[in-house]
């Protein structure tokens, strides 16, 4: 009977393999005239290939990131930051946040991991198979007026709607002029209510007006932001400035 519930479980799981793969299900019937032995072999050449795959495509997920390195949750300085009450380390790690459509927006002074944190996230979801991309808020800015200027705006914005999570980085860094802004707030629009989005900036929201140079704009995107959002603290010492060479000398 034990051998028995094994031979059917395993079926179950060729079967499961099969649909995975995109492939019928002549090999579930197949398997009723096979030996143990034979199904077996079965079952695990359809595990490794459907492990390859997954494997690849989380390669292929993290390639179209766009990240400009590679960063974890387990190399991050968790003291650095203070979590709103609203928020776990938990939802952070399991991706809960981005299920639910939530925004998070780092802020804290330069060198203290807010993009660390952002990236380490991104790849987290990459590696569940969730779709990311990462830009700085002055290259997206680029991206968007050249794909405008070209006429493949509205494929760049829905390549950007389509993933799950977007990280715009170094929010307020350089100022932008009024038709990279109304640029931007459209990808935020966009992405209210459908899409999870990760902010990283050293300006407090008072003084996002100077950088879109339109107050109207500004406080429309910062209600939208905050509507379903975190605000995570940054606080301390630069650990670049840390762990900076020249110290050394």
């Amino acid at each position: 009977m034990k051998h028995s519930r094994q031979r059917v479980a395993q079926r179950e799981a060729i079967a499961s393999y099969c649909r995975r793969l995109a492939l019928s299900q002549t090999l579930v019937t197949a398997c009723e005239q096979a030996t143990a032995s034979q199904e077996a072999f079965v079952h695990a050449v359809l595990a490794a290939e459907l492990a390859h795959r997954e494997a690849g495509r989380r390669a292929r997920l993290l390639t179209r990131a766009g990240f400009p390195a590679h960063k974890t949750l387990a190399a991050f300085e968790r003291p650095v930051v203070q979590l709103p009450r609203t928020l776990t380390w938990e939802d952070l790690e399991e991706g809960a946040f981005i299920r639910d459509h939530r925004n998070l927006v780092c802020y804290g002074a330069v060198g203290l991991g807010k993009s660390h944190l952002s990236i380490a996230l991104g790849v987290a979801a990459c590696a569940r198979g969730e779709e990311v991309r990462f830009f700085t808020v002055t290259s997206l800015v680029v991206r968007l007026t050249e794909a405008r200027r070209v006429g493949t705006l509205e494929r760049l914005l829905r390549d950007l709607q389509r993933a799950d999570l977007l990280i715009l980085d170094e929010w307020g860094y350089l100022p932008i002029d009024r038709e990279g802004a109304q640029l931007l707030f459209r990808v935020v629009a966009d992405r209210y209510e459908t899409g999870s989005l990760i902010l990283t900036t050293n300006l407090e929201f008072s003084k996002w007006g100077g950088m879109f140079t339109d107050d109207q704009m500004t406080a429309a995107m910062i209600d939208r932001l905050a509507h379903h959002g975190h605000l995570l603290l940054f606080q301390g010492d630069s650990y670049r400035m840390q762990h900076a060479l020249m110290k050394e000398r």
